[in-house]
């Protein structure tokens, strides 16, 4: 019997190599989970070869399949509490420089799911990531590897799908027990999705571009799926336009895109915000961040502003409390591949919180990474950051302008660290570069712990002053 599952809700942002200012691919997400903690940790796995036949077994839904013998080394946040969570590896890169992030929730609509039904025990998030990240070369080759996977088990749930190596993006929605379709994001293009079927105008014969489940056409076609007089609109057939997609979803697409394409004048509530952007200015890892960490700053819909309720409380914003981590996978193309990857990580919630960069070609990460336990400490990132996150927002207005400043001169710091780290590469290659990046990822963690603790005991010193437990008396008296 099929457990049952609190469908998480994340917000997905994916840039080509040609839309980016340094000239990386990246993609990211927020990992929204339904509780407001559900610790997290960030881990290496390593490398595995000739391992003995192992199964896995799913503690979700009951999910079993073979595990292959041999699998590459690959950075990994999942869930503390595996035995009662699952896993849910959910974000990483592996040691051929492919960046997976699974996933963004996403929902079939009834008359689609009516002809082929989610399959209760098939491939879910809880095991997704875990299955495919080791075992693939390209981006392309983990949209064929999954694609095959969920042609032999189905799909219990809708699930949005990123990848990208150091050439392409690709965006895979899988919408009904088998059927997905898979879209590579144009060089100089960018996408964002957000828990709806996002994916448009589908080109069958361009298989540069698309991928998509056997059958899939001839499905449609067979139980009249397609509402539209012309074209093969996948968000069309396969999506939802409801009321709470309304609220929910599409609010959050309108403002990413607000973000990068200001100039141009959309509805927040429309069900036809475009996939595929465009826009006139280069993107940046910061630009990506603020879009991740934003809860519609400057407008009226910001929940943390001066609004009335009817407009603060309409939308639901990016950043949440229970965005357990937030993430960029970086790609570059200005420095040699062994060195090109690196995993931007915020632990906190991204409103208030830095993403710290971690380059992929490592053995290992600090312990206040990899072993965040269940309850509240005063020594791992996850807790750091989250424990951050609550003093600023429990006194936001006296608190967000010193945050600000934390969070921007940690960038600077960030970007310093990774400039220097790239600098130092250059003498370094083979294990031994492994382990000097591996050295700098421990390096970045004790000047963000360092950093952050002190930030954090200043705003409790001040905090402690803003008591209403306060009575000044005449100083004569």
């Amino acid at each position: 019997m099929k457990a049952a599952k609190h469908l998480t809700a994340c917000t997905t942002v994916l840039v080509g190599k040609k839309a980016t200012v340094d000239g990386s691919t990246m993609i990211a997400r927020n990992d929204d989970t339904f509780l407001a903690l559900t610790p997290q940790r960030f881990y290496v796995h390593p490398a595995e070869h000739d391992q003995p036949a192992r199964t896995w077994v799913s503690n979700q839904n009951g999910f079993t399949a073979p595990i292959p013998s041999d699998g590459y080394r690959y950075l990994a946040t999942p869930n503390v509490e595996t035995d009662k969570t699952g896993e849910y590896a959910e974000s990483g890169i592996n040691d051929q420089n492919v960046a997976m992030s699974a996933t963004e929730s996403v929902y079939g609509n009834p008359q689609a799911l009516a002809f082929d039904p989610l399959v209760a025990n098939g491939l879910a998030e809880d095991s997704l990531q875990t299955l495919v990240l080791p075992y693939i070369n390209s981006a392309r080759d983990g949209v064929r590897y999954l694609g095959k996977l969920i042609k032999q088990y189905g799909s219990p749930e809708g699930n949005g799908v990123l990848f990208s190596d150091n050439d392409e993006v690709w965006y895979m929605e899988i919408v009904t027990g088998h059927h997905w379709v898979a879209q590579r994001i144009p060089d100089d293009a960018y996408a964002i999705a957000a828990n709806q079927v996002a994916i448009q105008q589908v080109a069958f014969d361009d298989p540069d571009n698309f991928m998509f489940s056997e059958g899939i056409q001839e499905f449609v076609t067979a139980n009249h799926l397609n509402p539209d007089q012309d074209g093969w609109n996948f968000r069309h057939i396969f999506g939802t336009s409801t009321e709470k997609d309304r609220h929910y979803n599409t609010p959050r697409v309108w403002y990413g895109q607000r973000c990068l394409n200001p100039e141009v004048v959309q509805d927040p509530q429309s069900s036809d915000l475009p996939f595929i952007c465009r826009t006139s200015h280069k993107i940046s890892v910061e630009d990506v961040e603020y879009i991740l960490s934003s809860h519609y700053n400057e407008t009226k819909y910001d929940p943390l502003g001066p609004g009335d309720d009817a407009d603060r409380l309409k939308f639901r914003p990016i950043s949440m409390n229970r965005t357990q981590n937030s993430h960029v996978l970086q790609l570059r193309n200005d420095v040699p591949k062994a060195s090109s990857a690196i995993m931007w990580v915020c632990f906190g919630v991204p409103a208030f919180s830095p993403y710290v960069p971690f380059f992929a070609n490592a053995t290992d990460t600090d312990p206040s990474y990899s072993l965040t336990p269940v309850h509240l400490d005063d020594v791992s990132a996850y807790w750091m950051y989250r424990k951050l996150s609550m003093i600023v927002e429990s006194h936001y207005v006296d608190f967000i302008e010193q945050d600000t400043d934390y969070v921007t001169a940690a960038k600077e710091t960030l970007r310093t660290h990774v400039a220097n780290a790239l600098k130092g590469a250059q003498n370094f290659e083979g294990d031994d570069l492994t382990a000097y990046l591996t050295t700098q990822n421990h390096r970045v963690t004790e000047i963000m712990r360092a950093t952050t603790t002190k930030f954090t005991n200043d705003l409790i010193e001040k905090g402690l002053t803003l008591s209403r437990l306060t009575f000044n008396m005449d100083k004569n008296l």
